[in-house]
Protein backbone atom coordinates (compact mmCIF):
# COMPACT_ATOMS: atom_id res chain seq x y z
CA UNK A 1 0.00 0.00 0.00
CA UNK A 2 1.40 3.39 -0.98
CA UNK A 3 1.71 6.40 1.32
CA UNK A 4 -0.39 9.49 0.74
CA UNK A 5 1.38 12.68 -0.30
CA UNK A 6 -0.77 15.80 -0.65
CA UNK A 7 0.16 18.44 -3.20
CA UNK A 8 -0.85 22.02 -3.96
CA UNK A 9 0.37 23.93 -7.00
CA UNK A 10 1.09 27.65 -6.97
CA UNK A 11 -1.74 28.90 -9.19
CA UNK A 12 -4.06 31.43 -7.52
CA UNK A 13 -6.95 33.57 -8.75
CA UNK A 14 -8.67 34.32 -5.42
CA UNK A 15 -7.92 34.65 -1.67
CA UNK A 16 -8.98 31.05 -1.22
CA UNK A 17 -6.16 29.96 -3.50
CA UNK A 18 -3.24 31.98 -2.14
CA UNK A 19 -0.19 30.28 -0.64
CA UNK A 20 -1.35 30.98 2.91
CA UNK A 21 -4.66 29.21 2.34
CA UNK A 22 -2.96 26.33 0.59
CA UNK A 23 -0.54 25.69 3.45
CA UNK A 24 -3.43 25.52 5.90
CA UNK A 25 -5.29 23.20 3.56
CA UNK A 26 -2.26 20.90 3.34
CA UNK A 27 -2.02 20.72 7.14
CA UNK A 28 -5.66 19.71 7.39
CA UNK A 29 -5.65 17.22 4.53
CA UNK A 30 -2.50 15.44 5.77
CA UNK A 31 -4.15 14.93 9.18
CA UNK A 32 -1.50 16.63 11.31
CA UNK A 33 -4.07 17.35 14.02
CA UNK A 34 -4.37 13.59 14.53
CA UNK A 35 -0.92 13.33 16.13
CA UNK A 36 -0.91 16.66 17.98
CA UNK A 37 -2.47 16.84 21.44
CA UNK A 38 -3.46 19.73 23.67
CA UNK A 39 -0.48 21.12 25.61
CA UNK A 40 2.03 19.35 23.36
CA UNK A 41 5.40 21.05 23.15
CA UNK A 42 5.52 20.81 19.36
CA UNK A 43 8.80 21.35 17.54
CA UNK A 44 8.68 23.02 14.14
CA UNK A 45 11.93 21.84 12.55
CA UNK A 46 13.28 24.50 10.22
CA UNK A 47 16.44 25.73 8.58
CA UNK A 48 16.82 29.46 9.26
CA UNK A 49 19.36 29.98 6.47
CA UNK A 50 22.97 31.08 6.68
CA UNK A 51 23.53 34.84 6.68
CA UNK A 52 23.65 35.87 3.00
CA UNK A 53 21.23 33.12 1.97
CA UNK A 54 17.64 34.11 1.09
CA UNK A 55 16.04 30.87 -0.14
CA UNK A 56 14.98 29.56 3.28
CA UNK A 57 11.27 29.06 4.01
CA UNK A 58 9.30 32.30 4.35
CA UNK A 59 8.51 32.96 8.06
CA UNK A 60 4.97 33.94 7.03
CA UNK A 61 4.49 30.34 5.81
CA UNK A 62 5.68 29.09 9.20
CA UNK A 63 3.05 31.27 10.89
CA UNK A 64 0.30 29.25 9.23
CA UNK A 65 1.51 26.03 10.88
CA UNK A 66 1.98 27.80 14.21
CA UNK A 67 -1.61 29.04 14.12
CA UNK A 68 -2.98 25.58 13.26
CA UNK A 69 -1.02 24.00 16.12
CA UNK A 70 -2.16 26.65 18.58
CA UNK A 71 -5.77 26.08 17.50
CA UNK A 72 -5.32 22.45 18.59
CA UNK A 73 -4.02 23.64 21.96
CA UNK A 74 -0.38 22.80 21.34
CA UNK A 75 2.59 24.99 22.27
CA UNK A 76 4.75 25.22 19.14
CA UNK A 77 8.35 26.39 19.00
CA UNK A 78 10.71 26.83 16.04
CA UNK A 79 13.97 24.95 16.23
CA UNK A 80 17.21 23.88 14.54
CA UNK A 81 20.69 22.85 15.66
CA UNK A 82 24.05 24.60 15.42
CA UNK A 83 26.29 24.00 12.43
CA UNK A 84 29.44 21.89 12.37
CA UNK A 85 31.29 24.40 10.20
CA UNK A 86 32.15 28.00 11.04
CA UNK A 87 29.51 30.51 10.02
CA UNK A 88 26.61 32.58 11.30
CA UNK A 89 24.92 29.61 13.05
CA UNK A 90 27.87 27.87 14.75
CA UNK A 91 26.66 28.63 18.29
CA UNK A 92 23.22 29.39 19.71
CA UNK A 93 23.79 33.13 20.12
CA UNK A 94 24.86 33.67 16.51
CA UNK A 95 22.20 31.21 15.35
CA UNK A 96 19.40 33.11 17.11
CA UNK A 97 20.64 36.43 15.77
CA UNK A 98 20.68 35.03 12.22
CA UNK A 99 17.18 33.59 12.62
CA UNK A 100 15.87 36.94 13.85
CA UNK A 101 17.60 38.80 11.02
CA UNK A 102 15.81 36.48 8.61
CA UNK A 103 12.39 37.24 10.06
CA UNK A 104 11.85 34.29 12.38
CA UNK A 105 10.77 36.41 15.33
CA UNK A 106 7.68 36.09 17.51
CA UNK A 107 5.85 39.04 15.97
CA UNK A 108 5.95 37.34 12.55
CA UNK A 109 5.67 33.64 13.38
CA UNK A 110 3.86 33.64 16.73
CA UNK A 111 6.29 31.07 18.15
CA UNK A 112 9.51 31.26 20.19
CA UNK A 113 12.92 30.10 19.00
CA UNK A 114 14.84 27.26 20.64
CA UNK A 115 18.26 26.09 19.45
CA UNK A 116 17.81 22.43 20.25
CA UNK A 117 21.42 21.42 20.95
CA UNK A 118 22.20 24.30 23.31
CA UNK A 119 24.68 27.13 23.45
CA UNK A 120 27.71 25.19 22.17
CA UNK A 121 26.05 22.05 20.76
CA UNK A 122 26.41 20.08 24.01
CA UNK A 123 22.71 19.42 24.70
CA UNK A 124 22.65 15.76 23.63
CA UNK A 125 20.54 12.65 24.05
CA UNK A 126 21.26 9.20 22.64
CA UNK A 127 18.49 7.23 20.94
CA UNK A 128 18.79 3.50 20.27
CA UNK A 129 18.17 2.43 16.66
CA UNK A 130 20.19 -0.81 16.20
CA UNK A 131 20.96 -0.30 12.51
CA UNK A 132 23.91 -1.18 10.25
CA UNK A 133 26.12 1.82 10.98
CA UNK A 134 24.86 2.92 14.39
CA UNK A 135 23.45 1.17 17.42
CA UNK A 136 22.62 4.56 18.90
CA UNK A 137 22.49 8.06 17.41
CA UNK A 138 23.29 11.32 19.20
CA UNK A 139 20.44 13.79 18.80
CA UNK A 140 19.65 17.29 20.04
CA UNK A 141 17.95 16.89 23.40
CA UNK A 142 15.35 19.63 22.91
CA UNK A 143 14.11 17.93 19.74
CA UNK A 144 13.93 14.51 21.40
CA UNK A 145 12.15 16.08 24.38
CA UNK A 146 9.34 17.51 22.25
CA UNK A 147 5.97 15.75 22.26
CA UNK A 148 5.39 16.07 18.52
CA UNK A 149 6.97 17.71 15.50
CA UNK A 150 6.29 19.26 12.11
CA UNK A 151 9.30 19.19 9.76
CA UNK A 152 9.21 22.07 7.25
CA UNK A 153 11.85 21.57 4.54
CA UNK A 154 13.02 23.64 1.60
CA UNK A 155 13.69 21.03 -1.09
CA UNK A 156 16.88 21.82 -3.03
CA UNK A 157 20.19 20.43 -4.24
CA UNK A 158 23.08 19.49 -1.97
CA UNK A 159 26.78 19.11 -2.74
CA UNK A 160 27.13 15.85 -0.78
CA UNK A 161 23.63 14.38 -0.42
CA UNK A 162 22.51 15.15 -3.99
CA UNK A 163 19.35 16.78 -2.68
CA UNK A 164 18.04 17.85 0.68
CA UNK A 165 14.47 17.38 1.85
CA UNK A 166 12.72 16.01 4.92
CA UNK A 167 15.23 13.20 5.52
CA UNK A 168 18.27 15.44 5.49
CA UNK A 169 16.48 18.17 7.47
CA UNK A 170 15.87 15.70 10.29
CA UNK A 171 19.22 13.91 10.08
CA UNK A 172 21.70 16.77 10.02
CA UNK A 173 19.32 19.30 11.53
CA UNK A 174 18.35 17.00 14.37
CA UNK A 175 21.91 16.28 15.45
CA UNK A 176 24.37 18.23 17.61
CA UNK A 177 27.96 18.68 16.43
CA UNK A 178 29.05 15.23 17.57
CA UNK A 179 26.17 13.63 15.65
CA UNK A 180 26.94 15.64 12.56
CA UNK A 181 30.55 14.46 12.75
CA UNK A 182 29.37 10.84 12.89
CA UNK A 183 27.35 11.35 9.72
CA UNK A 184 30.12 13.29 7.97
CA UNK A 185 32.84 10.75 8.70
CA UNK A 186 33.94 10.68 5.05
CA UNK A 187 37.16 11.35 3.20
CA UNK A 188 37.37 14.74 1.46
CA UNK A 189 40.05 14.97 -1.23
CA UNK A 190 41.55 17.62 -3.52
CA UNK A 191 42.08 16.98 -7.21
CA UNK A 192 45.52 18.50 -7.59
CA UNK A 193 45.20 18.75 -11.36
CA UNK A 194 42.08 20.89 -11.09
CA UNK A 195 43.11 23.01 -8.10
CA UNK A 196 43.96 26.59 -9.12
CA UNK A 197 45.37 27.63 -5.74
CA UNK A 198 42.77 30.35 -5.12
CA UNK A 199 42.83 29.57 -1.35
CA UNK A 200 39.09 30.14 -0.92
CA UNK A 201 38.75 26.76 0.81
CA UNK A 202 41.18 27.33 3.68
CA UNK A 203 39.34 30.15 5.53
CA UNK A 204 36.02 28.25 5.69
CA UNK A 205 37.51 25.08 7.22
CA UNK A 206 36.44 24.95 10.90
CA UNK A 207 39.38 22.67 11.80
CA UNK A 208 42.13 24.47 9.85
CA UNK A 209 42.74 21.22 7.99
CA UNK A 210 43.53 22.87 4.64
CA UNK A 211 46.91 24.27 3.69
CA UNK A 212 48.40 25.57 0.43
CA UNK A 213 51.72 24.22 -0.82
CA UNK A 214 53.14 25.33 -4.16
CA UNK A 215 49.80 27.00 -4.89
CA UNK A 216 47.86 23.75 -4.44
CA UNK A 217 45.45 22.98 -1.62
CA UNK A 218 45.82 19.86 0.48
CA UNK A 219 43.64 18.46 3.28
CA UNK A 220 45.02 16.89 6.43
CA UNK A 221 42.93 13.72 6.89
CA UNK A 222 43.72 13.67 10.61
CA UNK A 223 42.07 17.06 11.09
CA UNK A 224 39.28 16.93 8.48
CA UNK A 225 35.81 16.30 9.94
CA UNK A 226 34.17 15.86 6.53
CA UNK A 227 31.73 18.78 6.81
CA UNK A 228 32.09 19.56 3.10
CA UNK A 229 32.15 23.33 3.52
CA UNK A 230 35.27 23.55 1.34
CA UNK A 231 33.38 21.83 -1.47
CA UNK A 232 30.80 24.61 -1.59
CA UNK A 233 33.31 27.42 -2.12
CA UNK A 234 35.69 25.77 -4.60
CA UNK A 235 35.11 27.64 -7.89
CA UNK A 236 36.46 24.83 -10.08
CA UNK A 237 35.01 21.85 -8.15
CA UNK A 238 38.47 20.49 -7.35
CA UNK A 239 37.35 19.31 -3.89
CA UNK A 240 35.01 16.42 -3.31
CA UNK A 241 34.32 13.18 -1.53
CA UNK A 242 35.96 9.97 -2.56
CA UNK A 243 32.75 9.22 -4.47
CA UNK A 244 33.66 5.65 -5.27
CA UNK A 245 33.94 4.51 -1.67
CA UNK A 246 32.36 7.15 0.54
CA UNK A 247 29.02 8.26 -0.86
CA UNK A 248 26.95 5.19 0.06
CA UNK A 249 28.20 5.10 3.64
CA UNK A 250 27.57 8.83 4.09
CA UNK A 251 24.03 8.59 2.75
CA UNK A 252 23.18 5.55 4.85
CA UNK A 253 24.53 7.16 8.02
CA UNK A 254 22.50 10.27 7.34
CA UNK A 255 19.35 8.20 6.80
CA UNK A 256 19.89 6.28 10.04
CA UNK A 257 20.05 9.58 11.91
CA UNK A 258 16.71 10.59 10.37
CA UNK A 259 15.34 7.24 11.52
CA UNK A 260 16.49 8.07 15.05
CA UNK A 261 14.56 11.35 15.04
CA UNK A 262 11.41 9.57 13.87
CA UNK A 263 11.85 6.88 16.54
CA UNK A 264 12.12 9.54 19.22
CA UNK A 265 8.78 11.02 18.13
CA UNK A 266 6.98 7.66 18.21
CA UNK A 267 5.09 8.46 15.01
CA UNK A 268 3.88 11.89 16.10
CA UNK A 269 5.46 13.77 13.23
CA UNK A 270 4.44 15.32 9.92
CA UNK A 271 6.32 16.78 6.95
CA UNK A 272 5.86 19.71 4.59
CA UNK A 273 8.23 20.18 1.63
CA UNK A 274 8.46 23.49 -0.20
CA UNK A 275 9.35 23.09 -3.88
CA UNK A 276 10.13 26.73 -4.59
CA UNK A 277 13.48 28.45 -5.14
CA UNK A 278 14.94 25.03 -5.91
CA UNK A 279 18.57 26.08 -5.72
CA UNK A 280 21.70 23.97 -6.37
CA UNK A 281 22.98 24.19 -2.79
CA UNK A 282 21.91 23.75 0.80
CA UNK A 283 20.64 26.87 2.60
CA UNK A 284 23.81 26.50 4.70
CA UNK A 285 25.82 28.39 2.08
CA UNK A 286 25.95 32.20 2.43
CA UNK A 287 24.38 32.81 -0.98
CA UNK A 288 21.40 31.65 -3.04
CA UNK A 289 22.15 30.62 -6.62
CA UNK A 290 19.57 30.78 -9.40
CA UNK A 291 16.86 28.06 -9.27
CA UNK A 292 17.42 25.03 -11.48
CA UNK A 293 13.74 24.48 -12.37
CA UNK A 294 10.56 26.57 -12.11
CA UNK A 295 8.70 26.73 -8.81
CA UNK A 296 6.39 23.72 -8.40
CA UNK A 297 4.34 23.81 -5.21
CA UNK A 298 4.05 22.45 -1.66
CA UNK A 299 3.66 18.88 -0.39
CA UNK A 300 2.60 17.33 2.93
CA UNK A 301 2.71 13.78 4.27
CA UNK A 302 3.30 11.71 7.39
CA UNK A 303 5.89 9.60 5.50
CA UNK A 304 9.34 11.23 5.07
CA UNK A 305 10.51 8.82 2.37
CA UNK A 306 7.35 9.22 0.33
CA UNK A 307 7.37 13.03 0.47
CA UNK A 308 11.03 13.19 -0.55
CA UNK A 309 10.44 10.67 -3.34
CA UNK A 310 7.50 12.70 -4.64
CA UNK A 311 9.55 15.91 -4.42
CA UNK A 312 12.46 14.28 -6.27
CA UNK A 313 10.12 13.03 -9.00
CA UNK A 314 8.37 16.38 -9.42
CA UNK A 315 11.69 18.21 -9.80
CA UNK A 316 12.93 15.73 -12.39
CA UNK A 317 9.71 16.12 -14.40
CA UNK A 318 10.44 19.81 -14.94
CA UNK A 319 12.30 21.43 -17.80
CA UNK A 320 15.60 22.66 -16.38
CA UNK A 321 16.38 26.36 -16.46
CA UNK A 322 19.30 27.10 -18.75
CA UNK A 323 20.42 30.20 -16.82
CA UNK A 324 21.35 28.06 -13.81
CA UNK A 325 24.15 25.83 -12.56
CA UNK A 326 22.46 22.82 -14.17
CA UNK A 327 24.99 21.34 -16.59
CA UNK A 328 22.86 18.52 -18.03
CA UNK A 329 19.48 16.85 -17.64
CA UNK A 330 17.54 19.90 -18.80
CA UNK A 331 14.83 17.91 -20.58
CA UNK A 332 11.63 17.06 -18.75
CA UNK A 333 11.99 13.69 -17.03
CA UNK A 334 15.79 13.72 -16.91
CA UNK A 335 17.78 13.50 -13.67
CA UNK A 336 18.48 17.01 -12.38
CA UNK A 337 20.66 16.62 -9.31
CA UNK A 338 23.46 14.70 -11.03
CA UNK A 339 23.60 17.66 -13.39
CA UNK A 340 24.46 19.82 -10.38
CA UNK A 341 26.78 17.64 -8.34
CA UNK A 342 28.12 14.71 -10.39
CA UNK A 343 28.92 11.68 -8.28
CA UNK A 344 26.19 12.27 -5.72
CA UNK A 345 23.48 9.63 -5.43
CA UNK A 346 20.54 11.28 -3.72
CA UNK A 347 18.21 8.35 -4.21
CA UNK A 348 20.27 6.24 -1.78
CA UNK A 349 18.51 8.01 1.09
CA UNK A 350 15.18 6.92 -0.40
CA UNK A 351 16.22 3.34 -1.05
CA UNK A 352 17.91 2.87 2.31
CA UNK A 353 15.14 4.72 4.12
CA UNK A 354 12.65 2.20 2.83
CA UNK A 355 14.99 -0.69 3.70
CA UNK A 356 15.30 0.33 7.37
CA UNK A 357 11.62 1.14 7.85
CA UNK A 358 11.80 4.94 7.77
CA UNK A 359 9.04 5.05 5.16
CA UNK A 360 8.19 3.80 1.70
CA UNK A 361 8.99 5.03 -1.78
CA UNK A 362 5.58 4.10 -3.22
CA UNK A 363 3.19 7.03 -2.92
CA UNK A 364 -0.14 8.33 -4.13
CA UNK A 365 0.00 12.01 -5.04
CA UNK A 366 -3.26 13.73 -4.10
CA UNK A 367 -3.67 17.20 -5.57
CA UNK A 368 -5.86 19.53 -3.50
Amino acid sequence: MSSKVYFVNLRARSPRENKISKIRKLYEAAGFDDFVNKNDLTAIKLHFGERGNDSYINPVFVRQIVDKLKAKGAKPFMTDTNTLYSGSRHNAVDHLVTALEHGFDFSVTGAPLVIADGLRSQNIEEVTINKKHFQTVKLAKDIVSANSMVVMSHFKGHEMAGFGGAIKNMAMGGAPAVGKKEQHSVKIVVNQDKCIGCSKCAPVCPEEAITLTDKKASINPELCIGCGECMTVCPVKAIGMDWGSEVTGFMEKMTEYAYGVVQSMEGRIGYINFLINITPDCDCVPWSDAPIVPDIGFLASTDPVAIDQASYDLVNKQIGLTASLLSKGHAAGEEKFDGLHPGTKGDIQLEYGQEIGLGQRAYTLIEL
